[in-house]
């Protein structure tokens, strides 16, 4: 029901003039429609998928450290920085997180040491 609804304000920000305003919808309306699909894929993976699911996010998340690199990297703002800065911290103990819960679950179907 809502999925027309955000199609029709994102149509509606691509075919704006550029101005600080419609930059600023243009923004929230991904943000918006990225949080939205976020959602409804994670809350629709069964319980026992979690944790593969995480392993395959790693790659994600390597996708998020370049882009927090790229916006910190330009140093465009202070705040601009520090947020990509930010997104750098988090986005790599995402990826460490990751590989630890991935390494403990193959541990799992290892033969025991005697």
């Amino acid at each position: 029901m809502t999925t027309p609804l955000l199609v029709a304000l994102f149509a509606a920000a691509a075919t704006a003039p550029e101005d600080a305003a419609t930059t600023f919808i243009r923004l929230l309306t991904v943000f918006l429609l990225a949080m939205w699909v976020g959602f409804e894929v994670i809350t629709k993976v069964p319980q026992r998928l979690h944790t593969p699911l995480t392993s395959g996010s790693n790659a994600i998340s390597g996708i998020t450290a370049v882009g927090a690199i790229v916006v910190a990297g330009a140093m465009a703002t202070r705040f601009g920085t520090a947020l990509g800065f930010l997104a750098l911290i988090l986005a790599m103990i995402n990826v460490a997180g990751g590989f630890v819960v991935t390494h403990r679950m193959l541990e799992m179907f290892q033969p025991k040491k005697k």
